[in-house]
């Protein structure tokens, strides 16, 4: 049973963030806050804490701030704001994690078991429920559409084209009768896909090499994200991007 603290100024992040939290058994509430000060007087040291879910943009202090004073008081701190801005402060005050308001339970689910990833066998993975199969069948344009199957670990790439889509797998190219928005609702569903621009969903496992805002592949598809994703992939980045010298 891993304890967590709330600190945020907005009680219906708060309530929310509670419901994520109960729907998880392994995960245990212990206080929330709406101020910020309390919170500092407050958390002992001597308590162990797991979690301190903690928000950035507070009046009096805000999270980036209070997170120096209370660091070393909790195992893991993740940073739950709407700001991608402060993305790249949270990570200099060593969190190890950072949630992008409004987030899914799926994404707080995942979080959760990267932090703590032996509890991945014992808590099924929100993307785990939703599909339960590991492949899909799609009907091959190219050839006589032929029914083939496709894995999701497979997937390099979907690219629309027009009333079609490509797949780019490991091992071939497949052209089929669908919707980019059709593919990206059952795509969306696993923990390792995410779409960079309005013509590409990608395999995050499959990226080789990123260089600003441009993206190459592991087949050499290159592609740029586009402006509105830019956000969600740059905290995608940050919550991945090791970094020396970070203190305990």
């Amino acid at each position: 049973m891993y304890k967590c603290i709330i600190i945020d100024d907005e009680p219906h992040a708060i309530e929310g963030l509670k419901g994520y939290i109960n729907a998880m058994p392994e995960l245990s509430l212990l206080k929330s806050y709406v101020d910020p000060l309390i919170a500092l007087k407050e958390i002992n040291s001597n308590e162990p804490i797991d979690i301190i879910f903690l928000d950035v943009d507070m009046p009096k202090i805000n999270g980036i701030e209070l997170s120096k004073e209370i660091r070393s008081k909790t195992n893991k701190l993740v940073f739950t704001t709407a700001h991608t801005k402060y993305a790249y402060e949270a990570f200099e005050a060593n969190a190890d994690a950072y949630l992008l308001k409004p987030y899914s339970l799926g994404k707080f689910i995942i979080t959760i078991n990267k932090l703590f990833p032996a509890q991945e066998k014992g808590s099924q993975n929100f993307a785990e429920k939703s599909i339960k199969e590991n492949f899909f069948f799609v009907k091959s344009r190219e050839d006589d559409l032929k029914i083939l199957k496709i894995k999701y670990e497979d997937i390099i790439a979907v690219e629309s084209k027009q009333n079609y889509i490509m797949i780019y797998t490991t091992t071939k190219k497949v052209l089929t009768y669908m919707s980019l928005t059709e593919i990206a609702k059952i795509l969306h569903e696993m923990p390792n896909f995410m779409q960079l621009h309005r013509s590409f969903v990608i395999n995050q496992d499959q990226i080789e090499t990123i260089d600003g805002n441009l993206v190459k592949m592991t087949n050499g598809i290159r592609l740029t994200v586009g402006e509105n994703y830019r956000k969600e992939f740059n905290v995608f980045v940050a919550n991945r991007l090791i970094k020396a010298g970070k203190q305990p």
